[in-house]
């Protein structure tokens, strides 16, 4: 390093190291530098705080404007839940005061399972002639059904029915979204099917339970032991139910079927864990869904998740093929070692729909109105229902609920509480 030479004042030069001098000078540059730092870093940090603050103040607004929307959506459904019953009161009204909490004469004498009691029920909700019927709609008989070779052979869909029954699907979900949220203590189940009704036809479509094989409403209203095809009737629903929606509905020529089951207040912790093994049977056999599989495979996943919880699997109702047909080929049983027939491919839609008991019972017996399938010890039964699409690569499920996957289900326990 070469020195640097000083003048002083008697004009003798003093010759400085130039070390010293750049360690003097570097001093200098550090302090400057080092001001200049946390001046920018007190910038920096100040930006971030603004920033922050910014993000913060437009996260809780946006969580207040949800909030309202969310506020005002649901006062939007109060006052069209109001309007519905009112305008359709005369079917409640048409029904004598005295008889409509007695037990129906059909059920004189018979030996009930379970603690659960029928009501009166009230005649059924008209269609308007606008909406397009299936060919049951008139006499009860589902003539294409009976006469259609798809009962042998599983129709693959095309693109373009893939895509009506996605538009149809939509609608099921939204339906049995409506119901669940008017679904609480305090209503009636004629009263759910009267907002089931009205919104099936709001949105263009046929409510596909209705006079299918003359059954007499618009949905089913399964409570506690009772498993599937529940009648709605003038029964009140009570803290404690658990309570199963079962929605189909028709449009633009093609079905769409799924139910839920919903725990009303305060549910017991034997009737909790039910449901939840019930959402779960059916989340493992989603998860088997793909070209190739065998429909006769899914029944042992289904039995396994079942007996690990203490459960059962229901034997005489299976899930079914859907799309132009309410019912059709495969048949999709829901237990082990059954003789289902058919290998999945892409284009298959059908429902699969585990009906799923307390205890060591699968057994079933049907009520003297020759539709509500009881369990035969009074045990309480649960269901969950979806359709679904078999893809190139898995699955999609067409009567998802919104914002969840399409491709798997996942157990959200705040779902199904009223």
């Amino acid at each position: 390093m070469s020195d640097i030479a000083i003048e002083t004042p008697n004009g003798v030069k003093h010759v400085v190291e130039a070390e010293q001098a750049s360690n003097v000078t570097e001093k200098n540059d550090k302090n400057l530098k080092s001001s200049g730092d946390e001046g920018e870093n007190a910038d920096q940090s100040a930006m971030k705080q603004t920033e922050a603050s910014a993000a913060k103040k437009k996260k809780k607004k946006k969580k207040r404007n949800n909030m309202s929307k969310n506020k005002k959506e649901r006062l939007r459904l109060e006052k069209w839940f109001q309007e519905v019953l009112e305008n359709t009161k005369d079917l409640v009204d048409s029904v004598p005061e005295e008889e409509r909490h007695v037990l129906p004469e059909a059920f004189y004498g018979y030996e009930f399972a379970g603690p659960l009691r029928p009501c009166a029920i009230t005649k059924q909700v008209q269609v308007p002639e606008n909406i397009a019927k299936p060919d049951y709609a008139d006499d009860g008989i589902p003539h294409s059904e009976l006469e259609s070779e798809h009962r042998l052979n599983i129709h693959v869909h095309s693109p373009e029915e893939i895509e009506i029954m996605r538009d149809v699907c939509r609608i099921g979900r939204e339906v049995l979204d409506i119901g669940g949220k008017f679904l609480k203590a305090g209503v009636t189940g004629d009263e759910i099917d009267r907002i089931i009704h009205a919104a099936t036809i709001e949105r263009g479509a046929y409510p596909s339970p209705l006079n299918y094989n003359n059954f007499p409403k618009s949905v089913c209203v399964s409570v506690n032991e009772i498993i599937c095809h529940g009648i709605p009737d003038l029964r009140v629903i009570q803290d404690g139910d658990i309570v199963n929606l079962d929605v189909s509905v028709y449009k633009n020529g093609f079905h769409a079927d799924l139910n839920e089951t919903f725990m009303v207040g305060n549910v017991d912790e034997d009737s909790e864990k039910l449901v939840k093994t019930a959402y779960e049977c059916l989340k493992v056999a989603c998860e088997q869904i793909k070209p190739g599989f065998f429909y006769r495979d899914i029944g042992a996943f289904i039995s396994s998740i079942a007996a690990k919880n203490g459960c059962t699997v229901v034997k005489t109702y299976c899930g079914h093929g859907i799309g132009r047909l309410f019912h059709t080929s495969p048949n999709v049983p829901h237990y082990k070692k059954n003789k289902g027939r058919g290998i999945m491919k892409a284009g298959h839609i059908f429902t699969i729909e585990p009906m799923i008991n307390i205890g060591n019972s699968w057994a079933d017996g049907l009520w003297p109105d020759n539709w509500s399938a009881t369990t035969t010890n009074g045990n309480r039964s649960a269901q969950f229902e979806h359709t679904f699409l078999v893809t190139e690569t898995g699955v999609e499920i067409l009567t998802s609920r919104k914002g969840s996957p399409k491709d798997k289900l996942v157990w959200d326990p705040s779902a199904f509480k009223r």
